[in-house]
């Protein structure tokens, strides 16, 4: 991108982000500065999540701990617990050991450089510059997907997916913005509002004069895209295993791993052929219809059962009324649902389970 044509287009976005800018609860009101824990903890949780997604959980976050230290000074079940829901979990403990680190490493003062912010857990290139940016007017551009998307169609790169990501790197590096901050967020909201993945609306566009794709009709069909792999499949077996009492059994999740350290009922292994889950055992009431969930990288099926004993290790038992203190991801809550389900719908069910 030649200078002069970035002059104009720093100039003209600009402008237009000074009208119709979103107003997010992170982002500084015209005229105050930002915030840079408020920065830090938006980017995390906008790392692979949309932003309307993220609204809620950002405002309980900063009600509960709205400070970096307050944030650092809870427990990770804590975290965990205000999470839940928000998927990708790794980025809870990566956020929970960042915080940590910045109050006990740095003064409770958030790195203002790229490359000091690389340093911390959780924070990968495109999080460094975007808080450098937002956050310090660090002269530097972030590369998201709603960058990638309208930068490709300005200079119509051909590039498909996910290369592309890396050609745009390379077309902003050399530029230096000035309001850097407000440079990125204007980019950012002209690809979630007008620049659109399908339909762009180039008609409210302020960048058409400058927009080569536009000019060549071809920005319906930039960014070029390659077909994705499809997705494996994994199986396992989920249980509820509830006594006299009402008391379920519960498990913890291993530390490392999806779904680290969070809550829900004992599964068996997770395994890539069905062949491989164990026996299944006559006394084992199953849930009429299995509970899929697609993860990244994976879809997963489980079936569930009802039972009366299982030797699970690293399990511990509370009633269904206290569920809600637990770190209970969103898979569990449609394992735990369909149990409660098939549960109920037998009379009599679990004092068969438990006679004698």
């Amino acid at each position: 991108m030649e200078n002069n044509d970035f002059v104009l287009l720093h100039q003209r976005l600009l402008e237009w982000y000074d009208c119709h800018q979103r107003h997010l609860p992170w982002r500084a009101r015209p005229g105050q500065h930002p915030n840079p824990y408020h920065v830090l903890l938006s980017e995390i949780m906008l790392q692979q999540t949309t932003v309307s997604t993220v609204i809620d959980y950002f405002n309980r976050f900063t009600e509960r701990w709205p400070t970096l230290k307050t944030l650092a000074h809870a427990t990770e079940e804590e975290l965990y617990h205000q999470w839940q829901g928000l998927g990708y979990y790794s980025r809870a403990r990566n956020l929970h050991a960042c915080v940590k680190r910045l109050v006990h490493d740095c003064g409770g003062q958030i790195p203002q450089s790229p490359e000091a912010l690389l340093q911390l857990p959780g924070i990968g290139p495109y999080t460094a510059a975007a808080i450098a940016a937002i956050a310090y007017d660090f002269p530097i551009v972030p590369v998201d997907g709603n960058i990638t998307r309208v930068i490709a169609r300005i200079a119509s790169l051909q590039t498909p997916l996910p290369a592309l990501k890396e050609e745009v790197c390379k077309v902003l590096s050399p530029l230096r913005p000035t309001r850097a901050g407000d440079f990125a967020q204007a980019l950012m909201d002209l690809g979630a509002t007008i620049c659109k993945p399908k339909q762009p609306r180039c008609d409210l566009c302020p960048l058409t004069a400058s927009c080569l794709s536009y000019q060549t009709n071809q920005q319906h069909t930039i960014p070029r895209t390659t077909p994705k792999p499809l997705k494996p499949t994994r199986y396992t077996f989920a249980f509820w295993c509830e006594n006299k009492d009402g008391d379920v059994l519960l498990a913890r999740r291993p530390k490392t791993g999806v779904l680290a350290n969070l809550v829900g009922l004992p599964t068996s292994d997770w395994v890539n052929d069905p062949a491989e889950l164990p026996p299944i055992l006559p006394q084992w009431r199953r849930v009429p219809k299995p509970v899929k969930h697609t993860f990244t990288h994976f879809h997963l099926i489980i079936d569930c059962f009802i039972v009366k004993d299982l030797q699970i290790s690293d399990t511990f038992k509370d009633h269904p009324d206290n569920f809600h203190c637990y770190p209970i991801p969103t898979l569990m809550k449609k394992v735990i649902n369909a149990c409660l389900a098939s549960r109920n719908a037998l009379p009599g069910l679990f004092e068969q389970l438990n006679a004698g």
